[in-house]
């Protein structure tokens, strides 16, 4: 049974440990190689609303370092804009100086190629058989996708296993504002089919999904941020999602790359099977609608 902690503050230094304190976090962290990936995706002065906000890395950071980790990094790897940029705008630069956490681009040089495995059923193999990686990131013990909730106008969510599986790609070596080659890729092609290989391949051993802000109209970018203060965390990355998913109103059907996955054995699905030890799913939906649309709605049919 996978277990799902919901929670919701104002202060989302407060809601994030109040998540975690129900997973086995020690386990997962103690001696081991720790890496956090934020959403990085693009922001600027003036717009940051779709990325990772440095409260949220400071709060997960703190917690983390409680069991203390072997190392502790924060991986990036923006696709439409450099990584160190992004970091730097938001603030996220500083809170990974200020908790002793160390940097690292994983869109840079050196590269390796990782094959991808795809659903059996599948009437064609997939649309990206091999990609190219910076071998760093095979090393991490502990992956940990923090995630925004959003939604994405090509893969319907942007939760914990997008956030993975389309950065992970080295966006050096398949394009990028600083790149001088750009190599041939299919990762749109079939994106949801690709996500659901990447998560099949590079296991998220923790998912922390937060919504603040939250995104809703559209997305990645360029929808209408709505400040919620809910965390959805589990040891289960695609329960997260199924749970994100159904709060933006999505079954797990609905978003194909989540139900690929569920096909892979990358976790469980049944959002009616799942343990909730803080907030209830329909508390959270509630929750949720309120804050983004001013209803307290359930997505139930009358």
């Amino acid at each position: 049974m996978a277990t799902v902690a919901i929670t919701q503050d104002n202060d989302i230094e407060k809601a994030i440990p109040k998540a975690l304190d129900h997973l086995p976090i020690e386990s997962l962290v103690r001696g081991k190689t720790v890496a956090v990936k934020p959403n990085e995706t693009w922001a600027s002065p003036t717009d940051k609303t779709g990325v990772t906000q440095p409260d949220t890395l400071r709060a997960t950071l703190r917690y983390l370092k409680r069991f203390e980790p072997r190392e502790l990094i924060v991986s990036g790897g923006a696709g439409a804009a450099e990584t160190e940029d992004v970091f730097r705008i938001v603030g996220l630069m500083e809170v990974i100086a200020q908790e002793g956490a160390t940097f690292f681009d994983h869109n840079r040089p050196p590269f390796t190629p990782v094959r991808l495995e795809y659903a059996p059923d599948k009437d064609v193999a997939g649309p990206q058989q091999e990609i190219m990686v910076n071998p760093r990131v095979l090393e991490y013990e502990t992956l940990i996708s923090l995630s925004q909730l959003k939604l994405h106008e090509t893969a319907t969510v942007t939760l914990a296993l997008k956030n993975i599986a389309m950065s992970f790609p080295a966006a050096d070596y398949y394009g990028h504002p600083r790149s001088t080659e750009k190599h041939e890729n299919a990762f749109f092609d079939d994106m949801h089919s690709f996500i659901a290989a990447m998560a099949k391949r590079f296991p998220i051993k923790l998912a922390i999904t937060v919504g603040h802000p939250a995104m809703i109209a559209t997305g990645p970018l360029g929808g209408y941020p709505v400040e919620t203060g809910l965390v959805i965390a589990s040891t289960d990355p695609l329960a997260a999602d199924v749970a994100g998913a159904k709060l933006l109103g999505f079954g797990p059907q609905a978003v194909r790359h989540l139900w690929e996955a569920g096909r892979l054995g990358v976790g469980e699905t049944d959002s009616d099977t799942f343990d909730y030890p803080a907030m209830k799913l329909k508390d959270a939906i509630e929750a949720f609608t309120q804050a983004a649309y001013g209803k307290r709605l359930t997505f139930e049919h009358a």
